[in-house]
């Protein structure tokens, strides 16, 4: 099988282009397999995530080994169930690291990610399916655009649509923690700083089945809009609890709930103005100009979905573009290649086109993408589609 050396043939390689499938489409395949061992919450109260990631990943697999695999060899992920417990993610981890990988991906929640990288200080190379971790130089890496960024857009939107008085309903955990940090800091953006106003900040447990008393207290704040940075079960009690106290106002969860599973099983209590911060992945309508090069990314995975029977939520945004940057390094640099020439071939990239945006390493460290890969979209329950509410960074689309 013959490597392409340009980071950018490279992608567009993995991304389906129709020449590079018809010539490697028939490659014969070495005896073994490649094997990237991917930690996920497949249970427990985020297996709606990982679920939707496995899925994802495992389209993925069929797109890279239609287009000649690795070196050779059969692309094979092997997921394991870290049942949405940050201790069964670090005992999953323990026992990988065994067998010296140079990648490991997942888990799909900050808590998870954050268990777990302390044991790949030194390699290999994490490569965390939440965007809500910011990690330092090194061996750790978060996918998609940031929670900051899509905190910030979801503020920016807010904001340019007369809605500047704030409140914030998160969780006691680390993603909640993620988005008190975030939000505080987006608040202090100068566009933000004179005129947004938190006017009341509430928290209850993940395992909280009633946030009766915190709603009530936001109703009667003057709030305009409601920050609840919480994933899975715990956004589901928000919005049970908006919907029991009469409350209507618009809502913006983390975009760990953008998928169809959740749209479905919550579809009785949805808030009427549901509002995601989002990655760009979703179909946009042509008032939104995108790089021609994420398009055609785009347009790819849709198709290599299609054929699964997928559609794209959040889910995949969170990892496609992981998986397709690590298999792109393992085909440029070999099945032999160790963790330290994976992370040197990452930050090294600087114009690797993806699904959520172009990514450039070396502007932004250890993710990619910057504020520009971040929008803001709700949930048509009648179409089952997101829909863009802005444009990339959350200037309203109708102002």
């Amino acid at each position: 099988m013959k490597i392409a050396t340009s980071d950018r043939i490279l992608s567009a390689g993995l991304i389906g282009a129709v020449a590079a499938v018809a010539m490697l489409s028939n490659t014969a395949f070495a005896a073994g397999t490649y094997d990237i061992n991917v930690v996920l919450p497949l249970t427990g109260g985020a297996a709606f995530v990982g679920q939707g990631q496995k899925d994802t990943l495992s389209a993925l697999e069929d797109q890279v080994n239609s287009t000649g695999g690795i070196g050779g060899e059969k692309l094979n992920f092997i997921f394991h169930d870290d049942q949405t417990q940050p201790q069964v993610a670090v005992q999953l981890t323990s026992q990988i690291l065994g067998s010296q990988p140079a990648v490991v991906m997942g888990s799909s929640l900050v808590a998870m990610c954050l268990a777990m990288a302390p044991l790949m200080a030194n390699g290999p190379v994490q490569y965390c399916l939440s965007p809500g971790i910011h990690p330092k130089a090194g061996y750790v890496y978060s996918t998609s655009s940031s929670s900051t960024d899509q905190i910030a857009a979801v503020v920016r939107y807010f904001r340019m649509k007369g809605w500047t008085k704030i409140a914030t309903l998160n969780t006691t955990d680390a993603s909640g923690q993620d988005g008190d940090r975030s939000i505080a800091e987006v608040m202090q953006y100068p566009e933000n700083k004179d005129t947004m106003h938190v006017v009341m900040q509430e928290h209850f447990n993940p395992s909280d089945v009633s946030v009766a008393a915190q709603i009530a207290r936001i109703k009667g704040s003057g709030a305009q809009a409601i920050i609840a940075w919480t994933t899975g079960a715990p956004a589901a009690t928000v919005f049970r609890g908006m919907q029991q106290e009469g409350v209507d106002l618009p809502v913006s969860p983390t975009s760990g709930n953008q998928t169809f599973a959740a749209m479905k099983q919550w579809q009785a209590f949805l808030p009427k103005n549901l509002i995601l911060g989002s990655a760009i992945y979703p179909p946009h309508p042509p008032s939104v100009k995108l790089d021609p090069r994420v398009d055609s990314a785009q347009q790819a995975m849709e198709a290599t979905l299609a054929k699964r029977g997928l559609k794209a939520d959040n889910m995949v945004a969170t990892s496609w573009d992981a998986g397709l940057i690590v298999a792109a390094g393992l085909r440029k640099l070999g099945t032999g290649a160790t963790a330290a020439q994976l992370r040197q071939y990452i930050d090294n990239l600087t114009d690797f086109p993806g699904v959520d945006g172009i990514y450039n390493f070396k502007k932004y460290p250890q993710r990619g993408v910057g504020p520009l890969s971040s929008t803001v979209t709700g949930y048509d329950a009648k179409t089952q589609s997101w829909v863009w509410l802005s444009q990339p960074g959350g200037a309203p689309l109708d102002k």
